[in-house]
């Protein structure tokens, strides 16, 4: 049976350019070989920083998504009277770790997000009234579940013009690298995580970005002081290396312009299609065929009377890779990012989630629909 692979925003298919051979040298070491390894470990930083548009010294390799989101979140426990302010549909690499602050004594307030899972200016206003203590505001750039695209640039003036103590501004952009245009260098955040893997990458490898005037920045984590004391450990000079590769081969501004016109395209045709069964619900319900709120990778739809792990399960069974969300809460009875659209019960259940990368084709799209028909004649 020929497989067609849906669930990209999960992990990506690996790139060629994201396994390389590198220098085996500890690169803190002195010798010949450790300096071979700083060397390559240093180019392979300045080759990211370059794409991004940052300072190579803004960049600090860390294990992935994950990590880059928790180090930041977890400085707030060295700070006095923090207050923190996540969006609704945070990653749960954000949200359950804020979930975890609170229970230590932060506080804890939640942007809300409008019927189209946005975070608007209006929401954040309301957010940032009633917590008029934050310090620090987590929003991240393109969700995981639904493809809503934030509009960072507008929020984070809001948070600036806002009257009261600085806020350190983070935001998740794991599935914003190499799918949507970025420019974070002139976006005002004081940091952003990226992760190597949704790109074609080997897993365990990631970017904290931190803005030079917000390296003040106090982490739990200490040891040998590696990575400016910001990541300690043995740096992984060759997955450094590796995602390096696939920032310059997937993640240049062009690549990028290039890509997302063509998975437009391609979206506009699934949308179309799936608009036109009977018992199918975008989500949300007033998606367009090309739609610049939403990013063209990933697409959330329903269908009426189906669970979507039936659904999921079905295509499976016919080829056809998908999920119902997040691979990091695919345990959950819940879908807390439907449910913050106002989404409920058994509606938010049926949602599946399709994403696509560089490698999909129209006849994957069209191979997808004519699956989808079928399991809809017999479930």
């Amino acid at each position: 049976m020929d497989r067609h692979y849906f669930d990209w925003a999960a992990t990506a298919l690996p790139s060629e350019a994201g396994f390389v051979t590198t220098p085996f040298g500890n690169p803190s070491s002195q010798h010949l070989e450790g300096r071979t390894a700083r060397l390559a470990l240093e180019n392979a930083r300045s080759r990211c920083a370059k794409i991004l548009g940052v300072q190579p010294k803004e960049l600090y390799f860390t294990s992935g998504g994950t990590e880059s989101n928790a180090i930041p979140l977890h400085s707030l426990l060295l700070r006095k009277n923090a207050a923190l302010l996540i969006s609704a549909v945070e990653h749960p690499s954000v949200g359950e770790n804020a979930l975890i602050l609170e229970r230590l004594g932060i506080s804890l307030g939640c942007i809300g997000v409008e019927k189209d899972g946005r975070v608007s200016e209006k929401t954040l206003e309301t957010a940032l009234a009633r917590l008029p203590g934050t310090r620090f505001a987590a929003i991240m750039g393109v969700n995981n579940e639904t493809g809503a695209v934030m509009d960072i640039p507008a929020l984070v003036k809001v948070i600036r013009n806002r009257k009261g103590p600085p806020v350190h501004i983070h935001s998740d952009l794991v599935q914003a690298l190499g799918k949507v245009p970025l420019d974070i260098s002139r976006w005002d955040l004081d940091s952003a995580s990226f992760s190597a893997h949704k790109i074609g990458g080997p897993r365990g490898i990631g970017l904290l970005w931190l803005r030079r005037t917000a390296q003040s920045l106090e982490v739990l984590g200490v040891g040998g002081g590696q990575e400016g004391g910001i990541r300690p450990g043995t740096e992984n000079t060759a997955a450094a290396c590796a995602i390096a590769d696939c920032m310059e081969r997937l993640a240049e501004p062009r690549t990028v312009q290039a890509g997302y016109a063509a998975a437009s395209e391609r979206w506009a045709a699934l949308i179309r299609a799936l608009r036109g069964l009977d018992r199918c619900t975008l989500i949300p319900e007033d998606r367009r065929d090309e739609d610049d709120r939403f990013s063209p990778w990933i697409l959330q739809a329903g269908f009426r009377g189906i669970p979507g792990e039936v659904m999921a399960r079905a295509l499976d069974d016919a080829g056809f890779a998908v999920s119902t969300g997040s691979a990091c809460s695919s345990r959950e009875q819940r879908r807390p990012v439907l449910e913050a659209m106002g989404i409920k019960g058994d509606q938010s259940l049926e949602g599946i989630r399709i994403s696509q990368g560089w490698s999909s084709s129209m006849d994957d799209i069209e191979k997808l629909i004519a699956a989808i028909g079928k399991i809809l004649e017999v479930l």
